[in-house]
């Protein structure tokens, strides 16, 4: 019963920011305001137990990409131009969306009933072929690593040529001597500012120990590659906002990421091709070792790392190419 009302007051919060974010004509509140959004969308799937998609919405949600809209913002106005006419028109789609999609509920199944339809399908055989083909605690892990690994390929080629599209927008034709002309972290940071510096120095390297646990963990508890990916580039995005741009790339330079993006995305190829090579299908992990079970553990492991790479490399180089076009304002 607390778990109850206490989703009733997380939605019904929910519903209070998402119309203080329409309703504010100030964009650097509703940019924070969507943050907080993402944070109250990340406390209720963790709620469900969805603590993957709990961790990629805080991570992302909450933490990257409010930093990429605070960097978009410095390229724009702060203040939204008010819209002209068809207010009632807008007003009138919204509502019947709205009636439409409540309409819709009313034939969902119970939340957690086991004779719902999703539970009839394909769910039970994973249930009892994961502890027997590959032998992992986190069955989620097993399905997007193993079972679904093609999706999961696919997935990750969408990060990488969503990241090259994203770069293609965003490139200042400035070259590599533009960078040279970047003001000192000092300068950049957030360093003159006594408590932020302090507690980004105390928060940096747990975000990023967090995440390397998250990475090498997830077939154990909740992570993966994508989280992983994700909580380590907000703690590297962090440590930029504190120390400057220009110490975050003395770490991590464009070669770096770009090295990693390409990396990753070869490392989850290449064990897919190592099955094939090995006399088996494509992405099969069990030839990889003599004890099948073993194998299926290395190749998650691998494919994960891959993930984890692609990842990290695309969000930091979007955060530095946002930033390279605030500076260039």
């Amino acid at each position: 019963m607390v778990v109850i009302v206490f989703e009733i007051f997380l939605l019904t919060l929910l519903v209070i920011t998402a119309v203080g974010i329409v309703r504010s004509r100030d964009l650097f509140s509703a940019v924070m305001l969507l943050g907080l959004f993402s944070l109250q969308i990340a406390v209720i799937f963790f709620i469900l137990d969805a603590a993957d998609v709990a961790l990629t919405e805080a991570a992302v949600g909450a933490g990257v990409s409010t930093v990429l809209l605070l960097g978009a913002l410095a390229l724009t106005s702060d203040r939204e131009a008010r819209p002209k006419g068809r207010r009632l028109l807008a007003l009138g789609v919204a509502s019947i969306t709205a009636l439409i999609l409540i309409y819709a509920s009313f034939d969902q199944p119970r939340l957690g009933d086991p004779q719902a339809p999703v539970h009839q399908h394909v769910a039970p055989w994973y249930l009892e072929q994961t502890p027997k083909q590959i032998d992992v605690p986190n069955v989620v892990t097993a399905i997007l690593a193993s079972f679904r690994g093609y999706d999961t390929l696919g997935e990750l080629f969408v990060i990488f040529t969503a990241g090259i599209g994203v770069l293609f927008l965003l490139a200042d034709g400035s070259g590599r001597g533009a960078r040279s002309q970047l003001p000192s972290a000092e300068a950049q940071g957030l360093r003159h500012h006594l408590i932020p510096r302090v507690v980004g120095a105390l928060l940096v390297p747990f975000i990023v120990l967090f995440g390397l646990y998250v990475q090498f963990h997830g077939d154990f508890g909740p992570g993966g590659g994508f989280q992983a990916g994700a909580l380590v580039s907000a703690g590297v995005i962090l440590y930029a906002l504190i120390e400057g741009e220009a110490s975050a790339l003395r770490v991590l330079s464009f070669r770096a990421l770009a090295g990693m993006i390409a990396a990753g995305a070869l490392l989850y190829t290449g064990v897919g091709l190592a099955g094939i090579l090995r006399g088996s299908q494509f992405l099969d992990y069990s030839v990889l070792l003599a004890d099948p079970i073993a194998g299926q553990h290395l190749g998650i492991i691998l494919i994960e790392l891959g993930v984890g790479l692609t990842v990290t490399g695309v969000l930091l180089t979007i955060f530095h190419a946002f930033a390279a076009r605030a500076q260039k304002r």
